[in-house]
């Protein structure tokens, strides 16, 4: 049997609040040291090679999506079209593409604005974690006001070795990381939805490219177009349609 525990409105005063109003504090910083740190050079024009290239992949993607709408002849003239290995609009030589990412790999001033972002992520958060656990390492901060599997465990009481304390109490270290994923949209109402600092998607993208890839977003969906099946959906109408008359009547 899982114990119950009376947290101290102490707790509440000196340890919840602050953790929350300093996380919510270090965001909005945060967002703006970054803005500060962006290059102050004006965006160039974009490349008209990019824009034709980024113009193709959506038109794929949309004829990917919409396939069962179209006869299945008229699928495959357009499916040649774009993944033909010879002047498929889709097709990337690998030289081509080599030349692309190592251009990329080469632009010092996109390797410099990719790691003054990830440094500014990376230095608050560092030092936000070792304050929480120097401070407030142990506590437990607040309960849930709803039952719990006893998977949510290791997430909501991390720092607590205690396994009678039911699973719907939350650690302060473990508050730590809610409000680290789970302020979006509270940021979304102080800087704006674009402005709004989500360091989940943040850490899912650190080290990974820089920006747009043409060879990379051709060939996957160039992949993904090869392997789709096509299905017409127009033979099926009328008996979808029969179906649906039959139980409007039925009612």
């Amino acid at each position: 049997m899982a114990e119950e525990l009376v947290l101290d409105t102490a707790i509440r005063d000196w340890v919840l609040i602050p953790l929350s109003v300093v996380m919510v504090l270090i965001g909005v910083l945060r967002y703006f040291v970054s803005k500060l740190m962006r290059s102050p050079a004006a965006s160039p024009s974009p490349d008209p090679k990019l824009v034709r290239e980024g113009q193709v992949v959506i038109r794929a993607r949309n004829l990917r999506t919409n396939a069962q709408f179209i006869p299945t002849k008229a699928f495959k003239a357009r499916k040649v079209y774009y993944t033909n290995e010879e002047n498929g609009l889709l097709h990337v030589p690998k030289e081509d593409a080599q030349k692309a990412q190592a251009a990329m790999f080469s632009d010092p001033n996109m390797a410099m604005d990719m790691m003054k972002k990830n440094l500014s992520m990376i230095v608050p958060q560092t030092l936000t974690f070792a304050w929480v656990n120097f401070f407030f390492s142990g506590f437990v901060a607040a309960k849930i006001p709803f039952p719990l599997t006893q998977r949510f465990r290791g997430m909501l009481q991390n720092g607590i070795d205690l396994s009678t304390v039911d699973v719907s109490y939350v650690s302060s270290r473990s508050w730590y990381f809610l409000n680290l994923f789970g302020l979006r949209g509270l940021f979304s109402l102080i800087l704006g939805e674009e402005n709004a600092t989500d360091d989940a998607q943040k850490m899912m993208q650190m080290g990974g490219g820089f920006g747009f890839n043409p060879a990379m977003s051709l060939g996957a969906e160039k992949d993904s177009l090869d392997i789709i099946q096509h299905d017409w959906a127009l033979p099926k109408m009328e008996r979808h349609a029969e179906d649906v008359l039959k139980k409007l009547l039925k009612k």
